[in-house]
């Protein structure tokens, strides 16, 4: 725990080196930002500091570096996530300014996130926690082989081959799949699983099959994010030193970057910071993520964020995807013709 000047220390070597981009030493805190103590008690602070692994100096003599476990502390102290009145006045008027589509919205979501925080921000089109069962048709083709055609709620279709051990005529296949619609109809697969079904031999594999359907489109990967704010990353001094960039820009062309930067429990609602070295892949963890999931709980659900360096003006990263976050979820909501529950809603 630390004591209050520590803390005030550390958190002015945190604001500081965010705008700088420079190690703090202690003459600078003791001259210009009003500690009121000796750069003898400060230097010694800061050894402290050092010792428990809030910051770290390139030599002795240098300047104090927070780390992530500096900037961990420092966004545990934050408290206001509030944009000014003034920033979300404009965020509604650009957002009633644009189509009522849903790809004209994350876009500008992008565009501001990375204009305010000025880092590369990432917008997914909300989707389902889950695939839910919306109807099935089973075509025969050949005496013993069969088409099954899934449909799931938000307009996606699935197709499968599937082969009997036995001639199943169209007729029985109809029934069958007369029979699976009733049963399933509006449930996700492990519901499905999870339920009682009569079925003969035939209606078990044809079960088993569209659950495996359905599993498979559930793992399949986030499309591909909305990015703005490329340019905010490469204008950093770090990047002038380094080729660390090249591993970022190689996840977007690989379309992996959002499986490999979530986290496995992304919270349902607010906002959760990673910082460097709590990044789960090791290509990421140069840098901050700030994430929020946005839109309705059990019905459509995506995710916005910005990506920066440690170095990452979290504050402001914060309270910026908080925002747009509860305008996505606002917007999401109307064009599913629902309000968003109380427990829902962003704080």
């Amino acid at each position: 725990m630390l004591s209050p000047r520590e803390e005030t220390i550390l958190k002015t070597i945190v604001t500081q080196y965010i705008a700088t981009a420079t190690p703090v030493p202690s003459e600078d805190l003791s001259k210009n930002y009003g500690l009121k103590v000796s750069p003898a008690t400060i230097r010694n602070e800061m050894a402290r500091l050092e010792q428990e692994d809030y910051i770290t100096r390139p030599h002795t003599s240098a300047g104090g570096i927070p780390t992530d476990k500096g900037y961990r502390y420092y966004v545990g102290t934050l408290r206001n996530f509030e944009l000014p009145p003034a920033e979300q006045r404009l965020i509604s008027h650009l957002f009633h300014q644009v189509e009522m589509e849903i790809e004209a919205w994350l876009d500008l979501a992008a565009t501001l996130i990375a204009q305010f925080v000025h880092g590369m921000a990432l917008v997914t089109k909300p989707r389902l926690p889950a695939c839910r069962f919306k109807h099935l048709e089973l075509v025969s083709l050949q005496d013993k082989l069969a088409l099954i055609v899934l449909v799931l709620h938000g307009a996606k279709l699935k197709q499968q081959l599937i082969t009997f051990d036995q001639t199943m005529p169209q007729s029985q296949l109809t029934t069958l799949a007369i029979k699976l619609d009733a049963a399933c109809a509006g449930l996700t697969g492990a519901q499905i699983q999870a339920k009682t079904l009569e079925l003969s031999p035939i209606g078990k594999q044809t079960s088993d099959s569209l659950l495996k359907m359905m599993e498979v489109e559930d793992r399949q990967d986030y499309e591909e994010p909305y990015l703005d704010g490329w340019h905010f990353i490469f204008t950093q001094p770090e990047f002038t030193r380094n080729r660390r960039m090249l591993a970022l820009m190689e996840l977007v062309e690989q379309r992996s970057l959002m499986r490999t930067i979530l986290p496995p429990e992304l919270a349902s609602r607010g906002v959760q910071v990673i910082i460097g070295s709590e990044n789960k892949a090791e290509v990421v963890r140069d840098y901050s993520i700030v994430l929020s999931r946005y839109g309705l709980l059990e019905e459509a659900m995506g995710t916005l964020g910005v990506i920066g360096l440690t170095r990452m003006p979290y504050a402001r990263a914060i309270s910026t995807v908080d925002y747009l976050a509860s305008v996505l979820s606002k917007l999401v909501a109307e064009l599913y013709g629902k309000e968003i529950p109380i427990s829902e809603k962003h704080p």
